[in-house]
């Protein structure tokens, strides 16, 4: 359980950090390399949720809510990506 929420955390301030990290750089090209990184810990937060879900740690209706938060969090970034790359 320690184990599984350390990453939880970890991913989860990588999210705002590589986005961060991303628009300090000089190009719209590394920007988007950085917010890319960012969809990739999305996934990762994603994926301990539900691992979470299956250990019995995280309800599924909590599982649910989360999951869908994560899914407005995504398209956010992919509609900015989707800018970026115009």
């Amino acid at each position: 359980m320690y184990g599984l929420i350390s990453q939880l955390r970890r991913a989860a301030v990588s999210v705002p950090s590589n986005i961060a990290e991303g628009s300090a750089r000089h190009s719209k090209k590394e920007f988007v390399q950085f917010l890319c990184i960012a969809s990739g810990s999305l996934s990762e937060i994603e994926t301990q949720l539900i691992i979470s879900n299956e250990l019995n740690y995280l309800s599924t209706n909590e599982l649910e809510k989360l999951i869908n938060q994560l899914n407005e969090l995504r398209a956010q970034l992919y509609g900015l990506i989707k800018y970026l790359n115009q």
